[in-house]
């Protein structure tokens, strides 16, 4: 390795652990400040003060500055929903990224495979009957994710050809399955027996933190770690996909494990976050391309940048969504995609310009 090369090297290194650091001070600053805002504010010196106080070291230090309410709002209603909004967006970011090196366009995004279309099916089904009432409190959450498990298995099943994914097959019984669940939606919602279970499921659809619970936050977290984990282990396949299946295959890639793989993580990343938050679309489509156009395409870097900034992104959306009509609360779903529908629009005209 000449000396140059290793230099380049050390200075990449060295950029990534700079620009992850301020990452991670940026998303505990919106941490700390989405956590006051709201109908009721709390001052970010008094969220720090609660969260301090849960700190065994810091408890006997800190003054008792705040009251019962302030405690209320912070430990139970407003943080578990940022928390929830972090993994939401990481997520929805890794899953856009797993998508993009899977068909190998830029354009793609975490529910091109019908994914939310059957989430959404099911939950709704569940939230105007009570089909699914059986489950409890996670009835929702579980109703949602076997809509996404159901709709990917239809589709991945279609999709094969002599033993192997073929993509434009995948892509085209996505969008084919996506607008049969569209209208199975449909069908559901004009029978709904009370207007007020019709307003609950719409709200939902169209994505919302609203029902964030300490309960939520474990399995998606956790999923979302593995999937990040193994992603970032195969980031030299990913990169190799970006070249083409042959390209790919002649670099030692198997690429029909690898495609597999990523249509696994997807779906199941895509499943269990519209479990928890309903569909909140251009996510998974604009964080993977800010970190692009700041970091480039090596998905070393792009998995974890895109996540930070996908969680940044859902955080301040959903403090948008929550204060821009006080004390209601639009969908952030509505928010992400008024945002994220001129981007997208910006990108399509991008990529093919001469």
């Amino acid at each position: 390795m000449s000396e140059r090369t290793h230099f380049q090297k050390s200075r990449d290194r060295l950029n990534m652990k700079l620009v992850i650091t301020l990452l991670i001070f940026v998303s505990a600053i919106s941490i700390l400040l989405a956590i006051g805002i709201g109908p009721v504010s709390v001052p970010p010196k008094i969220v720090a003060a609660i969260l301090g106080d849960r700190i065994p070291i810091l408890t006997a230090i800190l003054p008792k500055e705040w009251t019962e309410l302030d405690a209320h709002i912070v430990m139970q209603l407003r943080l578990p929903r940022v928390l929830l909004g972090m993994i939401v967006g990481a997520s929805l970011s890794v899953t856009g990224v797993a998508m993009q090196a899977l068909v190998r366009n830029p354009l793609a995004d975490p529910f091109i495979l019908g994914v939310s279309s059957g989430a959404s099916a099911t939950a709704t089904l569940g939230m105007l009957f009570g089909v699914f009432h059986f489950f409890g409190r996670y009835s929702l959450a579980i109703s949602a994710f076997l809509g996404a498990a159901i709709t990917i298995i239809i589709v991945y099943s279609i999709s094969r050809v002599r033993g192997r994914i073929n993509i434009t097959q995948l892509l085209l019984t996505g969008v084919v399955t996506a607008m049969i669940m569209d209208a199975i939606t449909k069908i559901i919602t004009l029978h709904a027996p009370n207007a007020l279970g019709l307003h609950n499921a719409a709200f939902w659809m169209s994505g919302s933190l609203a029902g964030a619970k300490w309960g939520y936050l474990q399995l998606p977290f956790i999923v979302m770690l593995v999937c990040i984990i193994v992603l970032m282990i195969n980031y030299r396949s990913l990169n190799a996909l970006l070249f083409g299946e042959e390209t790919a295959g002649t670099l030692g890639i198997n690429v029909n494990r690898m495609q597999k793989l990523l249509i696994l993580i997807a779906s199941l990343l895509a499943g269990v976050t519209i479990a928890v938050s309903g569909a909140i679309g251009f996510v998974g489509l604009i964080a993977p391309h800010i970190t692009r156009l700041l970091i480039g395409s090596d998905h070393r870097r792009v998995l974890p940048v895109s996540a930070f900034l996908g969680g940044i992104l859902v955080v301040w959306t959903d403090v948008v969504a929550r204060i821009i009509v006080a004390p209601e609360e639009l969908p952030i779903g509505l928010l992400t995609a008024i945002i994220g529908g001129p981007f997208f629009i910006w990108l399509l005209k991008r990529n093919t310009r001469f």
